[in-house]
């Protein structure tokens, strides 16, 4: 799991960048923000090696000579969270303003606005203050309902403002639940009268989810529907739900959504008939709004660079220094268009980055792993700035999961050495290919997406990093079809192929998980809430959508824990197998003693296992079976509240090899603590070896066959 180094260094300067992987040739833009107004020197690095640790080779990087440094001054710039919608209706004066909607509060420890409506100076709001509906109507006030409101319960409300007669009237109402206790304090219709001096002089303002200025509100709204003097504007939010716009279906008024509120939501009427949004839409006709999304941090410019067309392939920083001190956002470079490529080529899970893009699990502890006392300065920076957003691992405030995560805005695990997990290790695997001298490439989860087979197409070997856990349907059809073209792929880590995540072209940068039905999860999706809003596909686990691992890469997960990690046995028929030049060099039949925790095995252990897939002329090379007590089966292993056998069978590390189709071949080490046992001893070591063999094997152009 994730390591942290005592600091005492307090963090002040942070950055991204746009985007996370380009070409040569291409540009790339980096938005700055210091706590404190600075000056300082940007500038390129090539990353090497991004691991500061003893377990790794050594932190590397090396300036871009080519790309000259550029002088950067540096203040504040606000990261404003908070989903919310808006819409302008042009209108010379409003004399008679009526609004109705759905909406449901989900969170009434803070106060918020439901919904705003300006002109000018004048402005109405309703929103809860606690549990208490409360109307502003500039500086007239009105509580709206003796009774208090409940969370997750669907309410209708209705305004009506006649600025003439100087009165409003809110009448709000709640429908029958599931409940008939509930509905016993909750059911019926209150209606509030209130004397007011109010003018609507121009175009009016709507917002959904917030105040005129502030004021951002926690829960759903459905069937919204303003009416001007006569002038009808109804937004239906069971249309395209990937739509960053939402156009009146009378008036053609155009709803803006502001970072990324969840859609693919069930609305005041879902029946639990269907739990699959496109069967019947209507039902899922609700926007779920958080004071806290953040989706991209809108920051103007600090530095922008045109890399050369011939910069080689590779993992690059922005390095910004000063006074104040350093900080780096890391990018990938590929070979520009029409540039040769290597044939290796290392594939950087940014996915698994962005589901993981500032995770609090070293600060609120998740059921498995403890929080710690003593934080790498990335990670205080977050108990600091709660305001750069969550990551997939954690809750809204609100108790909803978090769908949706973007790398447009600060990162801050993202960053060399920051985090044992994930990006940093990848860059062990970086460095151990560079020492190899496999002149290779690195491409992303991104590219593959977004150009599907073709972005793999140019390589003979793919190499993957520590823990690509998250796909998408298009980058698993592209690795698919590469391996049907003879490609040769090495698996070196662990829990990967696990969730299916989506992409949306209506809000760049971004992904969207459902942690549907099953799985190792820190939250689970609501009630008929499985499928995505992104292109309507089911959401969860790849297991539980025909495509377990064990079919692409012959393991799949297995087992996790974070107390230790061990060895490999070799198994004794991997020595006389087809197989057995993976282990030239190596006698001892005990493997990966030593490394990040102890071994090679360990953090998230994949399984080899017919049943799920795995093929079965697969070779078994070694297996690690000796684990601390608190490497326990994943949940999906489990069918019912049972004890189970200590040592548990299922719990596994296994490294197989095997065949696929054109002369391609697979090998997979079922562990994520992999990359911190290739640099011990200087990559003189037996995990070093055995990767060098597959390397060289897969490099040589002689098919594999059976």
């Amino acid at each position: 799991m994730p390591t942290n180094q005592d600091t005492d260094s307090t963090k002040l300067i942070t950055g991204y960048c746009e985007p996370w992987s380009l070409r040569a040739g291409e540009e790339i833009e980096w938005f700055g923000s210091s706590h404190i107004p600075t000056s300082g020197t940007l500038g390129i690095v090539r990353l090497d090696c991004g691991d500061p640790t003893r377990t790794g080779p050594g932190f590397a990087e090396a300036q871009v000579e080519a790309i000259e440094t550029q002088t950067v001054d540096l203040s504040s710039q606000r990261l404003l969270p908070g989903s919310y919608a808006e819409a302008i209706v042009s209108t010379p004066e409003t004399k008679l303003l009526e609004l109705s909607l759905w909406f449901q509060p989900t969170f009434l420890k803070r106060d918020g606005v439901l919904f705003s409506v300006s002109s000018g100076e004048s402005f109405v709001e309703v929103g809860n203050s606690g549990t208490e509906l409360v109307a502003r109507f500039c500086e007239v006030e009105a509580v709206v309902r003796d009774r208090p409101l409940e969370r997750h319960r669907w309410y209708f409300l209705s305004l009506k403002v006649d600025v003439q007669a100087g009165v409003a009237e809110i009448e709000i109402s709640s429908p029958k639940s599931a409940s008939p206790a509930r509905d016993l304090l909750q059911s019926g219709q209150d209606k509030c009268v209130v004397p007011i001096s109010i003018t609507f002089a121009g175009d009016l303002t709507l917002r959904l989810a917030a105040g005129v200025a502030d004021g951002r509100w926690d829960g759903r709204i459905a069937a919204p529907k303003l009416v001007a003097d006569g002038n009808h504007y109804e937004w239906e939010f069971e249309g395209d739900m990937e739509d960053a716009a939402i156009t009146s279906v009378s008036g053609g008024a155009k709803l803006n959504l502001f970072q990324l509120p969840t859609r693919g939501v069930t609305g005041p009427t879902w029946s639990g008939e269907h739990q699959r949004w496109r069967d019947d839409p209507k039902q899922w006709n609700a926007i779920h709004f958080h004071h806290d999304d953040l989706y991209d941090a809108g920051w103007e410019t600090t530095g922008k660079f045109r890399l050369p067309a011939d910069l080689s392939s590779g993992i690059y920083c922005l390095r910004f220094e000063s006074e104040l001190g350093t900080d780096r956002v890391p990018f990938f470079v590929r070979p520009g268009h029409g540039l040769p490529t290597s044939d290796v080529a290392l594939l950087m899970p940014t996915c698994t980055y962005m589901a993981y893009a500032n995770h609090r699990m070293l600060i609120e502890g998740a059921d498995f792993v403890g929080a710690r006392a003593n934080l790498r300065p990335e990670h205080q920076y977050l108990v600091d700035h709660p305001e750069v957003g969550l990551s997939h691992y954690e809750r809204h405030p609100d108790g909803s999961g978090v769908m949706f995560s973007s790398r447009r805005r600060p990162v801050l695990q993202v960053r060399p050495g920051a985090d044992g997990w994930n990006f940093t290790p990848d860059t062990d695997i970086h460095a151990f290919l560079l020492q190899s001298d496999a002149d290779h490439d690195v491409i992303s989860d991104d590219d593959v997406h977004f150009e599907g087979y073709e972005a793999l197409a140019p390589y003979r070997v793919i190499v993957t990093g520590s823990h690509p856990e998250y796909w998408s349907t298009k980058m698993l059809d592209a690795l698919d079809e590469w391996q049907r073209n003879g490609g040769r792929l090495m698996y070196l880590g662990g829990n990967g192929f696990y969730w299916r995540v989506s992409f949306s072209d209506s809000w760049p940068g971004a992904i969207e998980l459902r942690r549907a039905e099953d799985g190792v999860r820190n939250w689970q999706t609501g009630d008929g809430e499985n499928y995505h809003a992104w292109g309507g596909e089911y959401g969860g686990l790849w297991r539980r959508n025909g495509r377990a691992p064990n079919q692409l890469v012959g393991i799949g997960f297995a087992a996790q824990g974070f107390e230790k990690a061990t060895f490999y046995q070799v198994n004794e028929e991997a020595r006389d197998s087809r197989a057995s030049w993976i282990l030239a060099g190596i006698e001892d039949d005990v493997i990966g003693t030593s490394g990040l925790g102890g071994g090679a095995a360990g953090q998230e252990v994949d399984r080899y296992d017919e049943r799920l897939g795995s093929p079965s002329h697969a070779v078994v090379i070694a297996s690690a079976t000796e684990f601390g007590t608190d490497m326990l089966r994943t949940k999906e292993e489990f069918e019912g509240t049972v004890a189970f056998p200590v040592p548990d069978p299922y719990v596994r590390s296994d490294i197989v090899f095997f065949e696929a189709p054109n002369g391609g071949a697979v090998f997979s080490v079922g562990s994520i603590s992999w990359f911190g046992a290739l640099a011990r001893n200087n990559y003189d070591n037996d995990v070093a070896q055995m990767t060098q063999n597959v390397l060289e094997r897969f490099l040589d152009p002689e098919p594999f066959e059976l």
